[in-house]
């Protein structure tokens, strides 16, 4: 906002320090002067007032008032002497009517006869330009120059242009000015010539047929001054900030004085504007102020009182600042004081300090111009204690990120599933189903009793743009008893029934980190809890134990919930106790290096009956084949043509490896004939060759 150092001179008697100086003082202690330069024997300041000083600095007077605490100048009064004519009293000229209260709770009207509307003096033209304001003529310009003076927006009425009735007394015709919202299909011509269709509720001023402005933004042209005006409606009023701004944003319409509005004006303020523009028409016009000020004030505002702690000023600040000057402090700043007792003040704030409400705000003001320069530089004493390690947050982390290393998304849903969930997954048979009161939707209805379902629900809307799904959930379920669950889904559009190894072998990566070992498969079987829940495939799932215990499930999901879902793929899913997980899991880590002997595969082949768990054979090979097998991989399993009936062909990667020594091909094959010969010991099973 721009500031003319020639009109901040003529606030003080005494010599204001040099513009360069000025602009340190006000930039180190209120705010940044952003912008200073030379215009035609005057200095322009370009100064960013901030936002909670909009109220009483976006005006000269303002800013003159910051210049005189800091610099210890003293500040001219701007009262304004007005010789009112006491034959004529504005009261018969015009009738004011406010019908909302609340968005208008201070409206001042004063009437001026006899004017001149002519060219403004050059003194004042110089001031509105050296501010950015095209002079315009002398009633115009003078209320321009009220508002950047005082900071008060104001605007002058032709009296003669605005409607009204006669006054049987006064033998005049009194004019009306209500101030209410907007109805119905009003519009309105600006002092700009633009029309703006207004919408219902927006404040404006008018008169008993049509709008003369819109409240706070812009002047219509009904009403307009011109040069044959000889008489002026003034008007000052406080407007509801809110309903400015919402006008404003509504006819897309900013000015500056809707600008200095949306921020707030203090309501006292009205008066003292209304006067000094009165004082300004008189003189310059040589006008006649009618008797009396219309004022219209709902709720007068009074000035509130703080109470301030000496020592808390000092706990804040971080330094003991003499009582004498923070009084001295807190008087240049207008503040009356009171002393309470020896370490209290009760502090009364003038109305137009808005910004001013707690006794942290006071004591902002004595550190700014005490100078924060001045106030010692010292490190934070405190104790750095670190927070207790939560263990489940911990584990939580440590799964996310393995499960993202093998190439799994992580999402999240909603903790409620539907009655037509509850139906499809059988979940209805079980009591511990927990139903929601007021539920947001039909669609939410039920707390989740599994992730499965809504994972579910992601794998169908994924698999309408990809080829593969690999997505996992972490959260909380909700039957019998409140409980977290690690679930994940695997699904591909062309399944080759590979999945179910591939994410056997991701939840043995996945356990292998976590520092599980005695991890085993086991013939799925339905739990208590799980017994009305008929998600899994029978054939094709698994349990997930750690030394004896179930943590979880893996397999494939049941073709009846893929059909009644719309999944035409097969998907897999792993289902487990998060809980279960977390308690087993270790952050100990065998470190085993790699061995410097290479390896050696083998493959074998085995024709079992059909229903023979694949488990059975490993156990045979691991066990029988001892320190020299590392590792045996199952990488098929064939049932077709070339297989008797009721048979089906295991097949196998078996690989040797020591760690002292390289094995020799007899050594290799001492081992696996030897696992030959212990697996063809059940008369069932026969080893292919």
């Amino acid at each position: 906002m721009l500031f003319s150092y020639n009109w901040l001179q003529s606030f003080f008697k005494g010599k204001l320090p040099k513009p360069e100086k000025l602009a340190e003082f006000l930039t180190m202690h209120s705010f940044e002067v952003e912008n200073l330069k030379k215009v035609k024997g005057d200095w322009i300041f370009d100064i960013a007032v901030l936002p909670n000083r909009a109220p009483d600095c976006f005006s000269h007077l303002g800013i003159a008032r910051e210049i005189s605490v800091l610099t210890g100048l003293t500040l001219s009064s701007l009262l304004s002497e007005i010789k009112e004519d006491k034959d004529i009293k504005a009261k018969d000229f015009v009738l004011v009517e406010v019908k909302d209260k609340i968005a208008c709770p201070r409206y001042t009207a004063r009437v001026i006869t006899d004017i001149k509307v002519a060219p403004s003096p050059k003194w004042l033209k110089d001031r509105l330009k050296s501010c950015g304001l095209r002079p315009i003529n002398n009633i115009v310009d003078i209320v321009n120059y009220v508002m950047l003076e005082t900071g008060q927006p104001l605007h002058a009425f032709d009296f003669e242009k605005i409607s009204g009735v006669q006054n049987q007394k006064s033998k005049l015709k009194t004019k009306n000015i209500v101030i209410r919202k907007t109805k119905k299909g009003e519009e309105i011509v600006t002092l700009d010539e633009e029309k703006y269709d207004l919408d219902e509720n927006i404040l404006i001023i008018a008169d008993i047929e049509q709008p003369l402005a819109i409240a706070g933004i812009k002047g219509g042209k009904k009403a307009e001054i011109d040069e044959k005006t000889k008489i002026v409606v003034l008007e000052s009023a406080n407007f509801y900030p809110q309903v400015i701004r919402k006008g404003s944003r509504i006819i897309n319409l900013r000015t500056d004085a809707s600008l200095r509005f949306e921020h707030g004006i203090d309501p006292n303020l009205t008066e003292i504007a209304i006067n000094r523009a009165a004082s300004l028409i008189q003189e310059i016009t040589g006008g006649k102020v009618t008797k009396g000020l219309i004022d219209f004030y709902s709720k007068k505002v009074l000035p509130k009182k703080i109470k301030l702690d000496l020592d808390y000023v000092e706990g804040l600040l971080g330094v003991k600042i003499p009582k004498k000057e923070i009084k001295n402090i807190l008087k240049r700043l207008g503040f009356k004081i009171e002393e309470v007792s020896s370490q209290q003040l009760l502090v009364e704030i003038p109305t137009f300090r808005l910004d001013i409400s707690i006794p942290e705000d006071l004591i902002e003001e004595v550190g700014r111009i005490y100078g924060y320069e001045k106030i010692p530089k010292v490190f934070p004493r405190a104790a750095l204690v670190p927070s207790a390690k939560n263990s489940e947050l911990f584990w939580e982390r440590k799964i996310k990120n393995i499960l993202k290393e093998t190439g799994f998304s992580e999402v999240y849903n909603y903790s409620f599933i539907g009655q037509k969930d509850i139906s499809l997954y059988q979940f209805a048979r079980s009591k511990e189903v927990i139903e929601i009161e007021n539920p947001i939707s039909s669609f939410n209805r039920y707390l989740r009793p599994s992730l499965i379902p809504n994972l579910l629900k992601n794998t169908k809307e994924n698999l309408k743009w990809f080829d593969e799904i690999k997505i996992f959930e972490l959260g909380k379920i909700f039957y019998k008893k409140e409980k977290k669950m690690l679930s994940g889904v695997l699904a591909k559009k062309e399944s080759k029934d590979e999945e179910f190894f591939e994410l056997k072998g991701i939840i043995d990566f996945l356990l292998n980190k976590l520092g599980i070992s005695n991890v085993y498969y086991d013939q799925y079987k339905q739990t208590p809890e799980a017994s009305s829940i008929k998600i899994w495939h029978s054939a094709k799932c698994a349990e997930i134990k750690i030394d004896g215990e179930e943590i979880g499930f893996l397999g494939e999901i049941h073709p009846t919930i893929l059909e009644k879902t719309g999944i035409k793929e097969k998907v897999f899913v792993f289902d487990i106790d998060f809980e279960k997980l977390a308690k087993l899991s270790s952050e100990e880590q065998e470190y085993q290096p790699v061995s410097i002997h290479p390896s050696a595969i083998r493959d074998l082949a085995v024709l079992v009956p059909g229903g023979t768990k694949v488990e059975e054979v490993l156990n045979k090979i691991e066990v029988t084949g001892g320190e020299l097998v590392r590792d045996v991989d199952l990488f098929d399993i064939y049932s077709g043509e070339e297989i008797p009936e009721g048979k089906e062909n295991f097949a196998f990667h078996i690989i040797y490896q020591a760690e002292d020594r390289t094995l020799s091909s007899k050594e290799i094959d001492k081992i696996y004939q030897k696992i030959i010969k212990v697996l063809e010991e059940n008369p069932e099973w026969e080893v292919r060759k």
